[in-house]
Order: structure tokens, then C-alpha cells, then sequence
């Protein structure tokens, strides 16, 4: 029962921390790279769709992504998406292609994503503090129906801190790696 409680803890645990590390590799450095445009969805013949899935990428030079539409009709909508996006870039496009310079990454913006990455990762951190209560309270319940000793309840619970603390120890040094990445120049 415990090993049960624990090992789907660690699961849950786990996949918050694969969720962050999705949500870091959208925010950006002084690099261009595809995976920016993971989140942005088009509105496609009225059906919000992934931009990943009506184009393909490349990235010719250090801060410029070209983007080629498969429906060459999506061009306008891709081009309005990038707009409206939190990304801050000026799409341009020929016809055939969008062409995006990402800005250069200034001062402030470096603080403004530290501060984004900032949330995310306390994000991670609550969803895991509330996945390790979820778990503690499943122990505590199956202690007080007898489904298991007050020891081995205990036990459990440490052990379970011990999976919280090292997820959570995971996180920061993900938010250490992350921060530095933005502030490199």
C-alpha cells in the first residue's frame, strides 16, 4: 500500500518536473529556436490549431527563424498569431515564407524572463508539495483504518519527504541552470 502511495507520488512528482522543463523551453534566450513557437496556436478555418502543425522551421542564422507554411492560405493567419504573441518579434512576410528576427535580448527583458521562469518554477514546486499532501493523506487515512501500523505509516511519510525533498532540490537546480542561461550575454 505504502510502496504504492510512494512510487505514484514519484511518478507525479516526475512528470511536474518534465512539465517545467517543457514550460522552460519556451521561454527563449538570445538564440532563436522552433520550440518558441510550441505554445502559439493559430486560428486555422476556425479551429485553433498548434503552429508546429501548419509549418515547418529553420533557423538560417543565430536570431532569425524562417517559417514555410504547408497550406501556403495559412501564411496571413501564422503571421497574425506571431503578432499577437508574448514573444515580442516583428514577423515578416514574403509570400511564400515568414521571415522572424527575434529582437536582441536587452537588460530588462533578461529580468522579465528570470522573473517568468521565476513563477514557473514555483509552479512546480506547489504542484509537487500538493502531490506529496495528496500522498500524505492517503497514509494517514489507511493508518487510521488499520490498514497499516502507525510505524510503518511513519516510515512512509519519511520516506516521502525524502521524494518531495529531492523533486523540489530537482527544481531549483533546474531554475539555477535556467537563470544562468538568461543571464548569459
Amino acid at each position: 500500500m505504502i510502496e504504492e502511495t510512494l512510487a505514484d507520488a514519484g511518478t507525479k512528482m516526475d512528470k511536474a518536473i518534465v512539465a517545467l522543463q517543457n514550460e522552460y523551453a519556451n521561454v527563449r534566450t538570445g538564440r532563436a529556436n522552433p520550440s518558441l513557437f510550441a505554445s502559439i496556436t493559430v486560428e486555422y478555418y476556425g479551429t485553433p490549431t498548434p503552429m508546429q502543425q501548419l509549418a515547418s522551421f529553420q533557423t538560417p542564422e543565430a536570431r532569425t527563424i524562417l517559417i514555410t507554411p504547408y497550406d501556403k492560405s495559412a501564411l496571413k493567419d501564422i503571421e497574425d498569431a506571431l503578432r499577437n504573441s508574448d514573444l515580442g518579434a516583428n514577423p515578416a512576410n514574403d509570400g511564400n515564407v515568414i521571415r522572424v528576427v527575434m529582437p536582441e535580448m536587452t537588460e530588462e527583458r533578461r529580468r522579465d524572463y528570470i522573473k517568468l521562469v521565476g513563477n514557473k518554477t514555483e509552479e512546480a514546486r506547489v504542484s509537487v508539495r500538493n502531490i506529496r499532501r495528496t500522498a500524505k493523506t492517503a497514509i494517514e487515512k489507511a493508518v487510521k483504518d488499520g490498514e497499516i501500523g502507525e510505524d510503518e505509516g511513519s516510515r512512509g511519510e519519511k520516506e516521502l519527504d525524502a521524494l518531495t525533498k529531492k523533486h523540489v532540490d530537482s527544481i531549483d537546480e533546474l531554475y539555477k541552470r535556467k537563470e544562468a542561461e538568461l543571464l548569459e550575454v
